[in-house]
């Protein structure tokens, strides 16, 4: 059986543009750009997107103005956040993943035109589909052209011209866009920021607590001096670092954490040792 107009546009095939039935459908997608755009009510309006478009799901939140050719060609995921004045040439699919963020007058063209002049001049067209993976972010002003992959976590540049697909976790920009650094590299370097940052927490803490002890030991060291008590008591030493041995949980970090207090206790001595000089 012989595809209708809209299906070879849809299938990416050659087609004619003026076809009834299409022309029908732009006629039918201005209305609903019409009631998109001009709702200020933002749960209005993400029931006139959800009416059309050709799926969503729970959240999608568009800022007007939006524009598009059809509007059923158009699939998104979860949380999708599309800022103002995004073009979307639905001629064929246009289908973004989960949790997705475009800045605005972003451009998705899925629309092209034969590049012999008499086969363009006829009126006929054809396109290619656009798919955009989970958790992507599109910088302002940048273009995406027919038949363009972008793979899960990629963020494009703003301005961007994306001529061609690219793979998961990578940074684009640049016209045409080139791949400017990998996601990887920058998930590392955050991860190593953020275990610093809790270190830098927890010794701020142990400060805290080092002090107190500092002062506690302080205390030991003038009942000594007074009673003209030895600064190191091996049986006490033995004894804190068995309960210390035994408090710890992890074993992997046991000999670790008893050194560590070792030199606490080594630091301690000397202390006392140098206020008893000083009291002498």
């Amino acid at each position: 059986m012989e595809l209708t107009e809209k299906e070879k546009m849809i299938a990416g095939k050659l087609y004619f543009a003026g076809d009834p039935e299409l022309s029908a459908d732009r006629r039918d997608a201005r209305v609903k750009l019409r009631a998109i755009n001009q709702e200020a009510d933002k749960d209005k309006r993400e029931i006139f997107v959800k009416a059309a478009f050709g799926g969503t799901k729970k959240h999608v939140y568009i800022e007007p103005s939006i524009s598009f050719d059809y509007g059923y060609n158009i699939f998104v995921g979860e949380n999708f956040y599309c800022n103002f004045h995004n073009v979307f040439l639905d001629i064929c699919p246009i289908t973004i993943g989960d949790n997705c963020m475009f800045g605005p007058n972003v451009q998705l063209y899925t629309a092209s035109h034969p590049i012999e002049p008499a086969k363009r001049n006829s009126g006929l067209e054809l396109g290619k589909p656009i798919t955009i993976g989970d958790n992507v972010w599109i910088g302002g002003s940048a273009v995406i052209v027919p038949g363009v992959t972008l793979g899960n976590n990629v963020v494009v540049a703003a301005g961007a011209v994306v001529t061609k697909s690219f793979p998961d976790n990578v940074v684009v920009g640049g016209n045409p866009a080139q791949i400017i650094k990998t996601i990887e590299e920058e998930s590392e370097q955050d991860a190593l920021l953020q275990a610093r940052e809790k270190i830098d927490q927890i010794d701020q803490k142990l400060v805290a607590l080092l002090e107190k002890r500092m002062s506690a030991v302080s205390e030991i060291s003038a009942y000594k001096a007074q009673t003209n008590k030895a600064v190191l008591d091996p049986s006490r030493e033995d004894t804190v670092l068995a309960k210390v041995a035994d408090a710890v949980k992890d074993e992997t970090y046991r000999e670790a954490i008893v050194a560590t207090f070792k030199d606490i206790m080594k630091q301690s001595r000397t202390y006392q040792e140098g206020r008893l000089k000083t009291d002498d």
